[in-house]
């Protein structure tokens, strides 16, 4: 998708990105954290931005694919812990891979969390995850670290390299402020 067709489709649902841009082969836009009117929420629209209703859009053949980082800390919401619901409405998921409508694999970063993920290919990273420490049962660094990868710093480069993301997108936001 081209980044004049996503542009577009964040202004039709009157929520313009703060800064765009494109790299790596990859079109981005940033947002501050929001739900519309309507209730849908930034990380909902950017799975809805894969699915049907928008593949006469894509500027090539292939599926749309979209990678979501949110990057609002997490928050103490007494469901935060469970990966199959966003923390609450002001903390989203923080990281989400969709392609055809759906979501992929999505959890939130940091402390672990990583270890309760969902999606049609919930173990997409694992490997990468498993060599960095970050789940498994073997994790001693969390013992011997304090504060190892609490705000999922960690994490959030595995899936840039991952996926290829540009750099300069995850230098406009650190982990804890609003994108």
């Amino acid at each position: 998708m081209t980044l004049q067709t996503l542009s577009d489709i964040f202004g039709e649902v009157e929520r313009p990105a703060a800064s765009t841009g494109e790299s790596s082969g990859w079109a981005w836009a940033t947002h501050d954290a929001y739900t519309t009117e309507e209730g849908e929420a930034a990380w909902a629209l950017a799975c809805s931005i894969t699915g049907h209703r928008y593949t006469d859009r894509a500027s090539g053949p292939d599926r749309v694919e979209t990678v979501f980082l949110a990057s609002t800390p997490a928050c103490a919401c007494p469901h935060g812990q469970n990966y199959m619901v966003p923390h609450c409405d002001e903390h989203p998921f923080q990281f989400a891979y969709s392609r055809g409508g759906f979501e992929q694999t999505y959890f939130n970063l940091g402390r672990h969390r990583e270890s309760r993920r969902a999606g049609g290919m919930a173990d997409l990273l694992v490997r990468e995850l498993l060599e960095a420490g970050i789940v498994g049962r073997d994790t001693p660094a969390y013992d011997t670290q304090p504060g190892f990868n609490a705000d999922g710093a960690q994490t959030v480069r595995i899936i840039a390299d991952h996926f290829g993301l540009p750099s300069p997108l995850l230098d406009l936001a650190p982990m804890g402020s609003s994108t």
